[in-house]
């Protein structure tokens, strides 16, 4: 992890709730924390150069929770399809605009880690447009793609959240 990352983290995250290896979770880890709008924008515009330079995304995890995980992505370029059997992703759009391809088959699917699967593309699936300020949640199990127009950006704030395989 670089100066930069670091320095952020400790922003986001005081030192005392920094979890030292994976021992058991207190209430007290899981309590509020801030995740402030200005250092998220700067956290964002660091993984927008990085998205430009390489693949066309840029993502980090932000922190990791007993139950859930939060990530920083910023998009360029289209995603591939993917689908994760085990948990589902919220998104908040916090800048810029995509679509969202879901349902349908992933195309050249292939298995990429125990219940990940990835592809080139969704097929056969409904679109629908993400704008800052939008939410969009995508179960288990759902195919799904992001897609980007043009240049453009879209940041989101993802939260993965773990789902059982059992029925309610």
């Amino acid at each position: 992890m670089d100066d930069f990352s670091k320095a952020i983290l400790r922003e986001l995250i005081p030192s005392e709730k920094i979890r030292r290896g994976k021992g058991k979770h207190t209430p007290q880890e899981d309590a509020l924390d801030h995740l402030a709008a200005p250092i998220l924008l700067e956290r964002a515009a660091y993984l927008r150069k990085l998205a430009k330079a390489g693949d066309g995304s840029a993502s980090e995890v932000l922190k990791q929770y007993s139950q859930h995980a939060i990530h920083l992505l910023v998009r360029s370029r289209n995603g591939g399809a993917e689908v994760h059997a085990h948990f589902a992703d919220l998104f908040f759009v916090l800048d810029g605009r995509a679509a969202m391809l879901t349902g349908g088959t992933v195309a050249d699917a292939r298995t990429i880690a125990p219940g990940e699967i990835r592809g080139t593309s969704v097929q056969g699936g409904s679109q629908q447009e993400l704008r800052a300020g939008d939410v969009a949640h995508v179960p288990a199990k759902v195919p799904h793609q992001m897609l980007v127009s043009g240049e453009k950006f879209v940041t989101c704030l993802v939260v993965k959240i773990p789902q059982s395989d059992r029925e309610p």
